[in-house]
């Protein structure tokens, strides 16, 4: 293949490269897979396997993707003076993929803030605004596993890039015509050249004090009759530093760290995958709950935007909540102790994304407050905020996916796992003093709005086939729309291409059922996967179970033929 032999011939090609390519020489299936298209753009940036070839994560695809940015911040005025942040996350090649960057955008002559440590995505998102940047890079791939690593774009407003920007942003790096041949300045010459500014505690001491501003009872930890005995794993990532450190000021003094996971680890040695969403990702933070009889554990995934949380119900018997849970119980925590401090404004607005349980819109109904969708992706939030702003329609109150990301203070516009850990933390605190646990609210949301089920079906298929795969049962499902799902009647599918409620267009089905509950159907913007969604609603726990079970069943049997013809 001409992108093959055009690598293995470029006399300057990185010797560890050079040397995986000369390895599979002879493996034309893997060399396509390599070779046959350069790194793509999802919904915010990069994101691969780490590798030779144009289809990885290496520093000549960093390096392309970097030159299209900088090509698109010079189109913009004042771009190079207000300059790019730069953060990187645990992972194999992240520091090394951040200096490429920042030696990239140095050449250009545009200043870079480059973080003297790996830091949380949310952190790089605060960052940018604080600095008043014209735009930032996120070395990660948030909670892939460890042969990963992405490249996240964000724009000036501190969250990740608009549809139009990426596309504008896509035009400049298709037009770079060599990406092994990108000029990229030494970050030494970057340095003395005042180009690249190397930033830390300011920053993050900065960020610490409106993550206490956000707390609703910031005196509570010492005030508390019961103190919580809380575990936390930052599972090898980012997280370990600021979640910490927020806890130990406000007063949490019984937070007991996982000593194993403590520490950036790029293989995440521990862990199958260091995926919050993954119960297996908890078993020596709940070894060690046990140990300690802790009421609460709390995990962040690598860059600290995804934030899991387990519950003690009884001694040594610990039940996981999901990203639906979470969301709807911070939600009612916000809500109800606004209300009560006098502190609710009547404009108020919550914002979840179409996959998101509607638990959360009948309890904003309830406080009266605006409850607005938006499609898959932190990014359609974090825009919804900036309009709020601009427009004075709505005061933003919390934003939240399934997908265990949560924000409440819109000095990030990412999903930030530092912000729930702490008001987490704080939330079982409050009930704790009440003799209830986050289980016994939930049960109680469930007696007040209707029980709510919610699961999630994820299937990876890899490559190029796997992307067809994926491709055909999209349009097997547009094709011959679904009329019963489970033996329950389709009572309206939204399809999300031709745009629904004002929403930009996305390659989104949605399946709404006569009974309240829907199904939705989506291609990962970030990941090989496709993802069938879950959301059950009834009147008692038994109903709702069953429900969900007749669903599940009946979309793996409608998509079975799909996944044995690829394997």
């Amino acid at each position: 293949m001409e992108a093959f032999e055009r690598w293995m011939s470029f006399p300057d090609l990185d010797p560890g490269l050079k040397e995986e390519l000369a390895m599979c020489r002879h493996d034309e299936t893997e060399i396509e897979d390599r070779f046959y298209r350069h790194l793509t753009f999802g919904t915010a940036g990069l994101r691969g396997l780490i590798g030779a070839g144009t289809n990885r994560m290496n520093r000549y695809t960093v390096r392309r993707a970097s030159e299209g940015f900088a090509r698109y911040l010079l189109n913009q005025s004042d771009a190079p003076e207000k300059g790019v942040v730069i953060g990187y996350d645990s992972r194999h090649g992240s520091l090394d993929f951040a200096r490429e960057a920042a030696g990239v955008f140095a050449h250009h002559g545009i200043q870079v803030y480059l973080f003297d440590e790996l830091c949380p995505t949310p952190m790089l998102s605060f960052a940018i605004r604080h600095l008043g940047a014209a735009g930032g890079v996120m070395i990660t791939a948030s909670h892939n596993p460890a042969e990963y690593n992405g490249y996240k774009v964000f724009a000036e407003d501190g969250g990740q890039i608009s549809s139009d920007t990426a596309h504008r942003i896509i035009q400049q790096i298709e037009q770079v015509e060599n990406e092994l041949t990108i000029p990229c300045m030494p970050i030494e010459k970057a340095i003395e050249t005042g180009r690249l500014h190397i930033m830390g505690e300011a920053i993050r001491s900065a960020y610490t004090s409106r993550l206490r501003a956000l707390s609703l009872h910031p005196d509570l930890a010492k005030r508390m009759n019961k103190p919580l005995r809380i575990v936390f794993t930052p599972l090898h990532g980012t997280g370990n530093k600021p979640v910490r450190r927020i806890l130990r000021e406000l007063g949490y003094e019984h937070v007991y760290t996982v000593s194993e996971q403590e520490h950036p680890d790029p293989n995440f040695s521990t862990v199958t995958s260091p995926n919050p969403e993954d119960p297996r990702a908890f078993d020596m933070a709940l070894a060690l709950a046990r140990e300690r009889d802790a009421h609460l554990v709390i995990g962040t995934d690598p860059d600290a935007d995804r934030l899991g949380v387990w519950v003690r119900v009884r001694e040594g018997k610990y039940q996981p909540l999901n990203g639906n849970q979470i969301g709807a119980l911070l939600l009612y925590y916000l809500l109800e102790q606004k209300k009560q401090q006098g502190d609710l404004p009547e404009n108020g607005a919550v914002i979840k994304s179409i996959v998101t349980s509607d638990l959360g819109q009948s309890i904003a109904q309830s406080y009266s407050i605006t409850m607005e969708e938006t499609l898959t992706g932190f990014k359609y939030i974090a825009a919804k905020i900036e309009e709020y702003e601009k427009s004075g329609r709505h005061t933003f109150l919390f934003g939240y996916e399934e997908s265990y990301g949560y924000l409440a203070g819109s000095f990030v516009r990412d999903k930030d796992a530092v912000q729930a850990a702490m008001l987490c933390c704080e939330m079982a605190a409050y009930y704790n003093e009440k003799g209830k646990n986050l289980v016994n609210v939930l049960n109680d949301l469930y007696r007040r709005y209707g029980t709510y089920r919610e699961d999630l079906l994820s299937l990876t298929l890899e490559g190029k086939a796997g992307q067809e795969t994926i491709t055909r049962i999209m349009e097997r499902l547009r094709g011959k729309p679904l009329s019963d799902i489970g033996g329950f009647s389709v009572r309206e599918c939204q399809d999300y291409l031709k745009g629904i409620d004002g929403l930009p267009s996305a390659d989104v089905l949605k399946y709404r059922l006569e009974d309240g509950s829907w199904v939705a159907v989506r291609p990962s913007g970030t990941e090989p996967k496709i993802k069938f969604y879950f959301s059950v609603v009834a009147d008692n726990a038994e109903r709702a179970e069953q429900t969900l079970h007749q669903l599940q069943t009946s979309i793996r049997s409608l998509i079975r033929p799909f996944t044995e013809k690829d394997q």
